[in-house]
């Protein structure tokens, strides 16, 4: 299939919080996909595409699999699931560790259920020895019969380029899907939105980034092309919540939006002039209608 191109879809799977988007933020080589240390960061499937001579890479970063608390949650996984059955190959992204859980087991029976190639990838390899891995890799290999299992660091890059000529392995041969200069499907208001959603995730207490969504209610250029005038709500379930938010003096909203602009401007290569609310949507991860205005609509699963 000499002077041929491969095409196909990739698939991130795992666990929440084992580095799906900072791994694909890597392979893409800029920054789409949200990142945080908390779990769920990621709640919609975003593709985002790699191309290079071999052809084209579409991957689906899923929302981790877990166990669902409301409808927020269901889709979520819904999200997940729905990946699995589009790809031609699954990459399983797990942390360097040889206890496996009820939730990878889980994880593994869903698997072995399909027909699609399951790349086993060991992230985070960079915080362990590498003789330990030799011991991961082993431990793993009992759960399931994957089709290769490679070891990476999301966050140094290492092994990154093994890992994309597996991917190609088990692409089918065909023309591509997106233009060459495409790296994702997201419209720049998704962008912008889980951008602020992103620095709010990093910035606030624990227990309230779960219950916050983001809504964007303008987002145009001025007429010299040079500004963007940017206005977003943030939308979150209590009243308590919405005054952490906003911080004494308005100060966190103030950090949040700073922080934000950064990674907005960044992606429009423009300025940014960025104003943002808070509104409080009581319990609005457990109503349909108010989901599918922030963007999860569930009928799309």
């Amino acid at each position: 299939m000499e002077g041929q191109k491969k095409t196909g879809f990739a698939a991130l799977i795992g666990r929440p919080n084992v580095g799906k988007s900072t791994l694909m933020n890597r392979l893409i080589g800029q920054k789409i996909a949200i990142t945080s240390h908390k779990p769920q960061t990621t709640r919609n499937r975003i593709q985002m595409v790699y191309t290079c001579e071999q052809g084209q890479i579409v991957f689906l970063d899923t929302p981790g699999i877990h166990r669902a608390k409301n409808k927020l949650g269901e889709y979520m996984v819904g999200v997940a699931e729905r990946a699995l059955k589009e790809a031609d190959v699954v990459l399983w992204l797990v942390e360097p560790d040889s206890r496996i859980g009820a939730g990878e087991q889980r994880i593994a029976e869903r698997l072995a259920k399909g027909m699609v190639p399951v790349v086993l990838v060991i992230n985070k390899v960079d915080q362990v020895k590498k003789e330990e891995v030799l011991g991961f890799i082993d431990a793993w290999r009992k759960i399931l019969d994957f089709a290769d299992i490679v070891p990476v660091s999301a966050l140094k890059g290492t092994n990154t380029d093994t890992l994309i000529e597996v991917i190609f392995k088990y692409l089918p041969y065909g023309p591509m899907f997106y233009d060459e200069d495409t790296v994702t499907d997201q419209p720049l208001r998704q962008i912008a939105a889980e951008l602020i959603r992103e620095k709010a995730l990093q910035l606030l207490s624990e227990e309230i980034p779960h219950g916050i969504a983001v809504q964007i209610d303008k987002m145009q250029p001025r007429p010299d092309g040079r500004i963007w005038d940017v206005e977003a709500t943030i939308v979150c379930e209590k009243a308590s919540h919405k005054g952490i938010i906003i911080g004494k003096g308005g100060a966190m909203l103030k950090k949040i939006g700073s922080a934000a602009r950064f990674g907005i401007e960044r992606q429009l290569g423009a300025k940014v002039n960025l104003k943002l609310w808070v509104k409080v949507k009581k319990d609005w991860r457990d109503s349909d209608f108010l989901m599918k205005n922030f963007g999860y609509d569930r009928k799309e699963v």
